[in-house]
C-alpha cells in the first residue's frame, strides 16, 4: 500500500515491490530537523537533578612512566570534594570495548594501576559537589613517577630492542599467532618477476580528531530501585551498558542507558570512556554525577581515527594489467585497542581495493605506541587505505600514460571475481560508475571501456 510522506503529503512504494521510486532524487527533511534548528531538540546536558556532582580527572603527564606513589590526601582536603576515586575502587579495573565480540586480551584500565603509556591517561578521578571543586581537586593530586622510554612511531615500536610498553609482551596485536592480520593470494613474487613495471610508494596519515560539537559526557542518576540511570551522549548504547556493567561488576539489568541525540559523533562516541566512572561515583556518593570532557580533554584524549603508514608495491604490465600487489600497513592503535584490531582486520579485508589482481600479499600490523589510543571514526580501517590505494593508481597511471579512468576499468573487479581474502565478488558496479562519472564531466572513454559491465564474466565480449 502507498504511504504518506509526512513532510510534503507526496506517496511512495516500497520499491522491492514494484519499482517505482519517489523517494530518491528527491529532497527530504530529516526527522531531526525541526528540533535541531528551533533548539528544542534535547541532549544530555539539558537534563538537570537536584545534587548534581562532578567528576574531575587527574592525568598522566608522561607519555610513559611508572607510578610510584600517589597522594590524594590535599585533594580530599578541598572543600566540595566528596571522593577520590582511584583503580582500587573499580571492581573490574581492566577492559577492552570490543570483548563483547571476544577480541581479547582485556588490555586498558579504567584508572591507571602502576604504570601510565600515554599522556593524558586518567589516573585518580576527583567527584565534588560543583565543577571548580573537582576541577581543583584534580589539579592537587600529586603523583611520583619513574619516567620511562617512550615508542612514538609504528614502525619503531616493531624494531628489534624497542621498549616493550604491553602487558601481553609485544607491541603488536596478536592475530591467531601471528604478528599481523595476513593477506595471501597467488604468488605475489612470481606476479613481480613477469611485470613490466614495479612501482613502490609509500603513504601515510596523521592522527584524526573528531572534534563534535558536543563533547564526550554522561549524567548517571541513582534510583530508588538500585539500578543506575545513565543519560549518555553514547553511539553504542549497548557497548556502554554492557562494558560498564562488566566493569561494575553488575548485572546488565542493573543498569539503563538513555541515548538518543549524539552532538557530533563521527565513531568518536562509540567507547566506553566515562559512563563507567560517572556510575561508581553516583554509588558512592548516591548523587547524580556528570562526568563530560573539557574541549582540551575531548582534543588530547578522546580516541582519534588512527595514524597509518603504508607501503604498496606494484607489479603492471604494459598493457596497464596489475599482476601483483604487496602491501605493508601499519596502524597506530596508540596506549590501547580499543577498536583498532577490528578496524586493522576490516583494512586487510578490503586489499587490494575495488581490483582483480592475480597475486596479492599483505601484512596488516596493529601496533601499539605511547600516544592517545585510537579508534573509529567513519569508515575507519578503509577510508585511509583507499587514499593510499587510489592514490597509487593515480601515480602509476601517470607513470605509464595511461588515462587514470581506463587504468582503473582496465582492472575493476566484475560480479563473479574471486576476491583476494577469497570471496566472491558480487554487486560490485564500480564499473558503472567510472563510465557514469566519465560522462558527466565529460571525460571521453573509448568504445571498448564504454562497452564493459560488472555483469559481463571476465574475458568475455560485453
Amino acid at each position: 500500500m502507498p504511504r504518506v510522506n509526512p513532510i510534503d503529503g507526496d506517496y511512495f512504494r516500497d520499491e522491492r515491490k514494484d519499482g517505482d521510486f519517489k523517494v530518491i532524487g528527491k529532497t527530504v527533511q530529516r526527522s531531526d530537523a525541526l528540533g535541531h534548528v528551533t533548539g528544542r531538540t534535547e541532549f544530555f546536558e539539558d537534563r538537570t537533578f537536584p545534587d548534581l556532582a562532578h567528576i574531575k580527572i587527574h592525568r598522566s603527564a608522561h607519555h610513559h612512566a611508572r607510578i610510584d606513589a600517589v597522594d590524594t590526601s590535599e585533594a580530599e582536603r578541598v572543600p566540595g570534594v566528596l571522593r577520590v576515586i582511584t583503580h582500587r575502587d573499580v571492581p573490574s579495573n581492566w577492559y577492552v570495548v570490543l570483548r563483547l565480540i571476544g577480541i581479547e586480551p582485556n588490555d586498558e584500565p579504567v584508572l591507571a594501576e602502576d604504570r601510565v603509556l600515554y599522556k593524558g591517561e586518567p589516573v585518580v578521578a576527583v567527584v565534588a559537589d560543583s565543577e571548580a571543586a573537582a576541577i581543583e581537586g584534580a589539579a592537587r593530586v600529586r603523583v611520583s613517577y619513574t619516567e620511562l622510554p617512550a615508542v612514538l612511531d609504528v614502525e619503531e615500536a616493531l624494531a628489534e630492542g624497542a621498549p616493550i610498553i604491553k602487558q601481553a609482551g609485544t607491541n603488536y596485536f596478536v592475530y591467531e599467532g601471528h604478528h599481523a592480520r595476513r593477506l595471501r593470494f597467488g604468488d605475489v613474487e612470481q606476479g613481480f618477476a613477469q611485470a613490466d613495471h614495479i612501482f613502490d610508494w609509500r603513504y601515510s596519515s596523521a592522527p584524526i580528531e573528531h572534534a563534535p560539537t558536543e563533547t564526550t559526557g554522561c549524567i548517571v542518576v541513582p534510583q530508588s530501585s538500585g539500578r543506575l540511570l545513565i543519560h549518555s551522549n553514547t553511539q553504542a548504547a549497548f557497548f556502554t551498558l554492557d562494558n560498564t556493567a562488566l566493569i561494575l561488576d553488575r548485572p546488565f539489568s542493573d543498569l539503563q542507558v538513555k541515548g538518543g541525540t549524539v552532538g557530533g559523533g563521527f565513531g568518536g562516541k562509540v567507547d566506553v570512556m566515562v559512563e563507567p566512572l560517572a556510575c561508581i561515583a553516583a554509588a558512592l556518593t548516591n548523587r547524580p554525577v556528570k562526568f563530560v570532557y573539557s574541549r582540551a580533554e575531548e582534543m588530547q584524549v578522546s580516541s582519534p581515527r588512527a595514524a597509518e603508514r603504508i607501503y604498496i608495491k606494484d607489479g603492471v604490465m604494459n598493457d596497464g594489467r596489475i599482476v601483483a600487489r604487496k602491501v605493508m600497513l601499519y596502524v597506530d592503535a596508540g596506549a590501547y585497542s580499543r577498536h583498532s584490531p577490528y578496524g586493522t582486520t576490516k583494512a586487510c579485508a578490503h586489499l587490494p581495493g575495488p581490483y582483480t589482481i592475480p597475486n596479492v600479499y599483505a601484512d596488516c600490523h596493529c601496533v601499539y605506541t605511547n600516544r592517545t589510543p585510537s579508534s573509529a571514526m567513519r569508515g575507519f580501517g578503509v577510508t585511509i587505505a583507499d587514499f593510499a590505494l587510489e592514490s597509487q593508481m593515480d601515480r602509476i597511471a601517470r607513470a605509464l600514460g595511461l588515462d587514470p579512468l581506463q587504468f582503473r576499468l582496465r582492472n575493476a573487479y566484475r560480479d563473479g571475481d574471486l576476491k583476494a581474502h577469497r570471496k566472491v565478488a558480487e554487486g560490485t558496479a564500480l564499473i558503472e560508475v567510472i563510465q557514469r562519472a566519465a560522462a558527466l564531466v565529460g571525460h571521453d572513454l573509448p568504445e571498448e571501456y564504454r562497452a564493459l559491465s560488472s555483469t559481463t564474466p571476465r574475458g568475455e565480449a560485453a
